[in-house]
């Protein structure tokens, strides 16, 4: 492959939260940046940040539901130099009208946060297996540990994209590659500026994003945060079913 001094990083859902301050964290001299995100405007800001730290930046608006466009990125990436990590980033939330908008509206959410871990990650394996090896962090949510009535389907897509990690770790582990599934609590985004309901122990996007690069580089198979958050979901998993389903009717809505 050419291009070998520098070294590779893909993350998706780059323009904003988690993905843009990922970038800034790990824009470096010797490091090819290749960020994907909706926004073509917030994610040069972006770029262009990264490129003041050094890096070297390609930006692109490619979706991440589409999966020849994203296989085409992925292929190009490791034409250009070895791909040592990437970031299934992207998803998105929201919440629905009526019920006549319901299947349209689980589509879309489920196009991003499942099609989009796939789209971004399955590419991206035969390229770390022939090249010996490399790094996988898919974003989920600690929203994925328990199924959360009022986030249908966000708690239910992430639930996939942190077992869909788990698993790819187990089976990628003899090949070199180390996969890691990363569950946020709630952190400061575009994302959860549209709640309307308390956020317990809400963190700020760099924090989260330090943490995030503190487990990729130990190797932590679940990335989960902040612990008090991760804390209470583990014990309201430990209720019997009859009064967890009852507590989790209560859970606030997304708007």
């Amino acid at each position: 492959m050419a291009g070998q001094s520098l070294s590779g990083i893909l993350i998706t859902g780059a323009s904003s939260g988690i993905g843009e301050a990922l970038a800034r964290l790990y824009a470096a001299p010797g490091i090819l940046l290749v960020l994907t995100g909706r926004d073509a405007a917030r994610l040069e800001t972006v770029a262009a940040a990264c490129r003041a730290s050094g890096a070297t930046v390609e930006a692109r608006t490619v979706p991440v539901t589409d999966a020849t466009a994203m296989k085409a990125l992925v292929e190009e990436t490791a034409a250009r130099c070895r791909l040592d990590l990437v970031i299934a980033n992207a998803g998105v939330s929201g919440s629905f009208r009526t019920w006549d908008d319901f299947d349209a509206y689980v589509r879309s959410i489920t196009g991003v946060n499942i099609d989009g871990v796939l789209n971004t990650v399955n590419p991206a394996i035969p390229v770390m297996v022939k090249q010996g090896g490399g790094q996988i962090g898919i974003v989920a949510s600690i929203a994925g540990l328990l199924a959360m009535p009022g986030a249908v389907p966000y708690s239910s897509t992430k639930h996939f994209a942190r077992t869909y990690a788990e698993e790819l770790r187990g089976r990628l582990a003899p090949e070199g590659i180390r996969v890691s599934a990363i569950c946020p609590g709630f952190v400061v985004s575009r994302m959860t500026a549209r709640n309307k309901f308390p956020m317990p122990f809400l963190m700020d996007t760099e924090k989260a994003a330090r943490i995030i690069r503190t487990g990729l580089q130990r190797n932590r198979g679940r990335i989960a945060f902040p612990w008090q958050m991760l804390a209470l979901v583990r014990l309201a998993g430990l209720l019997p079913y009859p009064l967890l389903d009852r507590l989790l009717r209560r859970t606030p809505r997304k708007d």
